[in-house]
């Protein structure tokens, strides 16, 4: 998703400039033209990428409790690192509208399961 979105794209064609992208440099002393992976993900030099994430792995996304605290401040925790390009509303407003692309996933995932057991179900 990364490397087809805006910001890989930007990654993807200024990645070999150095006065781009000076990989000599620490993250937090970079002033990169965008955000890599790890600026997102490995904040603060942590390497538990899951940290950054709006759930754990292992939850799943169509089984994650929304309601959960932890839910709350995964996200919470997650809009604080785009508050610093971003306005709060980005953040609220994508973060709103992944969650219902999550569902609309879900729901497609279910129809699309339905239809192959129907068809395992008539000998297909």
């Amino acid at each position: 998703a990364y490397d087809i979105g805006l910001r890989g794209t930007v990654y993807q064609v200024n990645k070999w400039d150095p006065k781009q992208f000076d990989w000599d440099k620490k993250l937090a002393d970079a002033d990169y033209v965008g955000p890599t992976c790890q600026y997102c993900h490995m904040r603060g030099g942590h390497h538990n990428v899951q940290r950054f994430s709006t759930v754990y792995a292992s939850m799943g996304m169509s089984m994650a409790d929304r309601g959960a605290p932890i839910w709350k401040e995964k996200r919470d925790r997650w809009a604080s690192v785009c508050d610093d390009c971003h306005s709060p509303r980005f953040a609220k407003e994508n973060l709103q509208a992944m969650d219902e692309s999550v569902k609309d996933a879900g729901l497609k995932y279910r129809e699309t399961f339905k239809i192959a057991a129907d068809l395992v179900k008539d000998g297909v």
